[in-house]
């Protein structure tokens, strides 16, 4: 029958020690453990001293588990998110406060407020984290990213590129930059009228976080705009999985050209349509995917032209 640890161990009560059936590899004696050391108790050699012990100094008997500390540290704060608040209608012990201690606290809680940036560079970094955060939560991105877009902004500021700039701007770009580095497919088109400001700061403001940080941006295949395009295209199951096997067959080929995966995307949904004869026309499909028909329907002859040559060669 196997035994429990708790039986392993002997405890002395007589001097407060714990003696366990580990032996000394020098003499062979018996191991005490004593003040966070273990020792034999024949030779005197230590074995282990004050190990640290990474776990609480308390035992908790309650359903939810008792905290010591407030939030980990975060990148989306100005100060890291150890700045304490002030609170308004009840202590901490969840009494209310009354009017007069309220009217006092109200007054510190000012001056806390006015406080709370050392420089102005200090409220600039505060505002352009605030912005990104916003951004981020207007396009639902996952809180990987949102940090990844908070540290590009401080690597931003740390370089010098804020001044000339718009803290919108630059904000804006560092969420792209972040959705770009992990290979998601959003757009700028999605991005700008969130930003509220213009198209062309955007970009700008994207171009020199790109070449001054050394972004390890990635090109998003079309491969991943296909789903969209193809929700708001609202078309059949088989469109679908012909269109990205036209965008995963031809990827490499569109990547060394330079094109824009969204609207090679849009192109291969109206390529799967137009194979199967579905309602479609290059007008709608360009509008949903906010290029032109032109270049809706360059794409379309380029995949229908190399159609014809993987045919011709099988």
């Amino acid at each position: 029958m196997a035994t429990r640890d708790v039986y392993e161990r002997q405890f002395d009560e007589s001097c407060g020690k714990s003696c366990g059936n580990a032996s000394c590899p020098e003499c062979g004696g018996q191991v005490i453990t004593d003040a966070g050391e273990r020792r034999c108790d024949s030779c005197g050699l230590i074995i282990d001293g004050h190990s640290i012990d990474h776990g609480p100094e308390w035992r908790s008997f309650e359903r939810t588990e008792r905290k010591r500390v407030g939030a980990p540290r975060t990148p989306t704060r100005h100060d890291h998110g150890l700045a304490t608040e002030i609170g308004r209608h009840v202590d901490a012990n969840g009494t209310p406060i009354p009017g007069e201690r309220r009217q006092q606290l109200s007054r510190l809680r000012t001056q806390h407020s006015r406080s709370r940036y050392q420089s102005s560079r200090e409220r600039r970094l505060a505002h352009g984290l605030d912005e990104v955060r916003r951004l981020a939560g207007a396009l639902d991105l996952p809180d990987s990213l949102r940090d990844q877009a908070c540290r590009c902004f401080r690597s931003a500021q740390q370089a010098d590129l804020l001044p000339g700039r718009s803290i919108e701007a630059v904000a804006a770009a560092s969420v792209h930059a972040a959705c770009r580095c992990a290979g998601l497919s959003r757009t700028l088109a999605e991005l700008v009228p969130l930003a509220r400001v213009a198209d062309s700061r955007v970009r700008s403001a994207y171009n020199a976080l790109n070449t001054e940080l050394g972004l390890p941006a990635k090109p998003v295949p079309p491969v991943e705009f296909v789903p969209r395009v193809a929700d708001a295209l609202d078309v059949t199951d088989q469109i679908r999985r012909r269109a990205r096997s036209l965008a995963e067959t031809s990827s490499d080929e569109w990547a060394h050209r330079g094109a824009n995966p969204h609207a090679v995307a849009a192109a291969c949904v109206y390529t799967a349509a137009a194979e199967r004869d579905w309602p479609l026309t290059q007008s709608r499909v360009a509008a949903v995917s906010d290029t032109s028909i032109k270049t809706i329907r360059t794409h379309y002859q380029t995949l229908s032209e190399a159609d014809v040559r993987t045919s011709t060669l099988s």
